[in-house]
């Protein structure tokens, strides 16, 4: 059996308890094939907004979607964990983030030092206009986001590396 690439990259454990994925994400940069857990994308390549499909069978169940990074500022002392780069609510399923509420707007990955995770979360929500925006982008945490408005476990998730281009940085 594969191990889950999340498990590997250590995203459930710093960011996320395990979970069972039950609903698609497709997370897609400027037109490109969807990002896979664990691949390198530059910083250039991820300054707009992705587009991000979700998958479901009734449009009458939202979705939150929550973009963090776990190793803000550096990843040797991550602590300004997480950071939170974009959240969009009430997104219908079988759509995607331009039919749902952007509460906090896309803030493109710009590391400084080292390898950084930018994980994108999906939360099933439990009825539209649920989830609000938190009053800061820095040390937010997404077990607690989830706890307070009810999500329960992610329904998704997938992350990519990024580092600041020509930094030769590796995870430290």
């Amino acid at each position: 059996m594969a191990r889950d690439p999340l498990v590997v990259g250590r995203v459930i454990e710093d960011v996320l308890d395990p979970f069972t994925k039950s609903v698609s994400l497709k997370v897609t940069y400027n037109g490109t094939r969807p990002i896979n857990n664990g691949c390198e994308l530059k910083p250039p390549q991820v300054v707009n907004p992705p587009r991000v499909d979700i998958g479901g069978d009734d449009l009458r169940t939202f979705y939150t979607l929550v973009m963090v990074d776990p190793d803000a500022p550096n990843p040797s002392e991550p602590n300004l964990r997480e950071y939170l780069h974009w959240l969009v609510t009430d997104i219908p399923a079988t759509t995607g983030t331009g039919f749902g509420q952007e509460v906090l707007c896309y803030e493109s990955p710009r590391p400084t030092v080292g390898i950084h995770r930018f994980v994108f979360v999906l939360f099933r929500q439990l009825g539209r206009q649920t989830v609000y925006a938190p009053g800061w982008r820095q040390n937010f945490n997404t077990r607690e986001f989830a706890e307070i408005y009810n999500l329960g476990l992610p329904v998704a998730a997938v992350y990519f590396n990024c580092q600041k281009e020509n930094s030769g940085g590796r995870r430290v």
